[in-house]
């Protein structure tokens, strides 16, 4: 899939830091390395790293699945964290599950190599 790159980084996910590994319709993966910006007092990954991570992935999913002319916004997310991260990167997958009219429903895994780091699951509606 071929985007311009405006349409796929925000400021904010270069701020943290993420990379955009792969986009296809309904998908996308994105992976954001471990830097000391992003550490919390027990000096691993923030969860709130990790759950921005999760809401750019599954944005870009689901703009790759309605297209990018039109705008989607998070209505809700959940997410259960499974592991800490102490260095490396982590990498989120996120996939549409179904796209409506009006919301999209997608979930998404956060891994290192191929451990579970955290699970999610959220509801984006089309602006």
């Amino acid at each position: 899939m071929d985007i311009p790159e405006g349409l796929t980084e925000s400021a904010y996910f270069r701020a943290i830091g993420c990379q955009l590994r792969r986009l296809d319709i309904g998908v996308a993966e994105v992976a954001l390395p471990l830097e000391p910006h992003l550490r919390n007092r027990g000096n691993v990954m923030h969860g709130g790293a990790i759950f921005s991570l999760v809401d750019i992935a599954m944005g870009l999913a689901c703009s790759s699945s309605h297209g990018f002319d039109q705008r989607s916004a998070t209505i809700e997310c959940k997410i259960n964290y499974v592991r800490g991260v102490a260095d490396g990167e982590v990498l989120c997958i996120a996939k549409v599950l179904h796209a409506g009219r009006r919301t999209l429903v997608v979930e998404a895994e956060v891994v290192q190599g191929d451990k579970l780091v955290a699970k999610a699951q959220g509801t984006f509606a089309v602006l």
